[in-house]
């Protein structure tokens, strides 16, 4: 199976997989050191700020569609995802102009950092930091986010949910 990427170009899903698995392993490692220089508490923080900030700039290509066009901003943001429902199986579960829910049955972060044996206390962890991404993402497009990591017990991953900004 291959998606097309941004250039146009066929990218074999298992390269997306690898890029995803590198990032998670790149999270996890940071986290580590973090943590062992400053505590658990202060890795999350930390870790978080660097993906919130990832987010933010991410979040200039849907900053058009702020504060309100909640149905644009799902096309596109799903819509920009390679290979997004073999990788994130995602489920809309509403879509108006009140607000946009999506649950995302799959994470490849997730799935990468299961697969390096972390324990679900870590999982919790680093799926809030690494989540910091999507209120970045959301908040920085001018939209209200109100998105849930993944915890303990709970099935696939994050669930995200965006309302509309306040008007500039």
């Amino acid at each position: 199976m291959s998606d097309t990427s941004p250039s146009g170009r066929m990218v074999p899903i298992e390269w997306l997989q690898g890029a995803f698995a590198m990032r998670a392993a790149a999270y996890a490692n940071m986290f580590d050191v973090l943590r062992d220089a400053f505590g658990t508490d202060k890795a999350v923080e930390l870790v978080g700020e660097a993906t919130r900030r990832m987010g933010v700039t991410m979040g200039a290509k849907f900053a058009d569609l702020g504060p309100a066009n909640l149905v644009g901003l799902k096309d596109r943001f799903i819509g920009g995802i390679p290979a997004v429902d073999e990788i994130f199986a995602p489920e809309i579960r509403q879509c108006d102009d009140e607000r946009l829910e999506i649950k995302f049955h799959r994470c490849p972060l997730k799935e990468a950092w299961q697969a390096m044996g972390r324990s679900e206390e870590d999982l919790e962890l680093l799926c809030k930091a690494g989540g910091a991404i999507d209120g970045g993402l959301f908040k920085a497009a001018g939209f209200v986010f109100k998105g849930e990591t993944w915890k303990p017990g709970e099935e696939g991953c994050c669930r995200l949910v965006v309302e509309p900004g306040t008007a500039a």
